[in-house]
């Protein structure tokens, strides 16, 4: 197969057929296609888009380039949530405990970090001994004898989006609509679910900050959800700050702990309890939001879904003291206040920023092959609207070396502004079905 007359026809605004497109992801997947001309495809794709007709086949291709999980007929429904990506985002860490914990199965498989973006997989890694390679075979024992598992791709899922979605990482080719779309929806159609359900960011910190590019999105994804017979609902959520306090793989790993046993920040727990209860509405084991609230409160209060956590923990090799001693995780060699330069009221914390000295400081990657720090990161405790006195310490910053300390004060004093206009995005704005798209009242929550 020639590969540069394709480049050349999308770089032009043209579409490729079926056919070539199930070739091409088959070529790249067996190693006959480049990673050079596939990021050139990427790029082209990137800026120049996809037709439906194109996407879908991708999506497909994507999907059976490997094997999908079999229940068989298991009864238990099977629900999964899945972030688009965020600064702090952490949600995933207590939601599928804690959905699991309330009757619904969650087979989570999670992608790394994308950009200035964490990932759960290496959230997870950073629980010492915790193995996200599980094989389709042990996922599919995990969660039907605990009710969740918390794993990575593996050759056997999508492996053509295993060699992807590294690839979109360090080539600038993250933000497109059409390969955000294939990506994440090759994955969940690959988890034999019943429902699923999507966290789409927008705000300064997302990929795709604009609002309406988030809609695009999340509708893209329900359509390609329902057209594989699988419930898809969206929320679009925001991402102008850091969501919670803790920004980095150990830190976000604690925080998850303490929103686990009911402690969490208010913002972090709000989204949380919004997605869970939607899971258990797709699941079928509630019958209206009240009821949902209230089984998802039962499970934190009386501590089943932080006893459910441990067991996914334990089951996939990692060191279950963690979740009663966090000191277990990794600990950074340096830690530093950052104090508030004046007094005032906090207007804006960027969280790209943020999220890109973390990558800076070696909490995630450059390069395909580079290493992660679990034990860097910030710890933020003020929100827009704070209102803090000069030498104030509003922040920390957690390194491995000086230099990584340097990095983060330096992050810390450009993205947290005294200036400018107070006007945060709301947590939830939008709820996006088949049926269309649901503009949010601001006590939705």
């Amino acid at each position: 197969m020639v590969i540069q007359p394709l480049i050349e026809r999308k770089r032009d605004g043209g579409e490729l057929t079926a056919a070539e497109w199930t070739a091409l992801v088959e070529g790249f997947t067996a190693g006959a296609v480049p990673d050079y001309q596939m990021s050139a495809l990427l790029m082209a794709v990137t800026l120049r888009g996809m037709s439906a007709a194109e996407l879908n086949t991708l999506c497909e291709s994507m999907l059976h380039s490997g094997l999908s999980l079999d229940f068989g007929a298991w009864a238990v429904p099977r629900v999964d949530k899945h972030s688009t990506g965020g600064v702090g985002d952490k949600v995933s860490l207590v939601l599928a405990p804690l959905v699991a914990s309330c009757g619904v199965a969650v087979p989570m498989i999670s992608g790394r970090g994308l950009g200035h973006t964490g990932g759960t997989t290496d959230k997870m890694e950073s629980i010492p001994g915790f193995r996200t390679d599980l094989s389709l075979a042990e996922t599919r024992d995990q969660v039907q004898r605990i009710g969740a598992a918390m794993v990575g791709q593996t050759a056997e899922i999508a492996p053509a989006d295993g060699r992807l979605y590294p690839l979109r990482d360090v080539t600038g080719t993250v933000p497109s609509v059409p390969l955000i779309a294939a990506s994440i929806m090759a994955k969940k159609l690959a988890e034999g679910l019943n429902a699923l359900v999507l966290d789409v960011k927008t705000g300064s910190g997302a990929f795709l900050p604009e609002a309406e590019r988030g809609v695009e999105l999340a509708r893209t994804m329900v359509g390609l959800g329902e057209a594989h017979g699988c419930r898809t609902v969206a929320y679009l959520t925001a991402m102008d700050q850091p969501l919670g306090r803790a920004i980095g793989n150990a830190l976000e790993v604690e925080e998850a702990l303490h929103a686990l046993a009911g402690e969490g920040p208010e913002d972090l727990s709000r989204l949380t309890r919004t997605l869970a209860i939607e899971m258990l509405l797709a699941g079928g084991v509630v019958k209206n939001r009240k009821e949902g609230e209230a089984r998802v409160e039962e499970a934190l209060s009386s501590g089943k879904a932080l006893d459910t956590f441990r067991k996914i923990i334990e089951a996939q090799g990692g060191n279950p003291a963690v979740v009663d001693d966090p000191g277990v995780l990794p600990q950074a060699e340096e830690v530093e206040l950052f104090p508030a330069p004046i007094g005032g009221t906090i207007r804006q914390i960027e969280p790209r920023m943020l999220g890109e000295a973390v990558v800076e400081m070696g909490g995630g990657r450059r390069a395909l092959g580079d290493t992660v720090d679990h034990s860097v990161g910030f710890v933020v405790t003020v929100k827009p609207g704070s209102k803090v006195i000069a030498g104030e310490p509003i922040a920390s910053v957690f390194a491995s070396d000086k230099t990584g300390v340097q990095i983060g004060l330096a992050a810390l004093a450009r993205a947290i502004k005294f200036t400018g206009t107070l006007d945060p995005l709301p947590l939830v704005s939008h709820r996006i079905t088949a049926d269309g798209v649901e503009t949010l009242e601001p006590g939705y929550l």
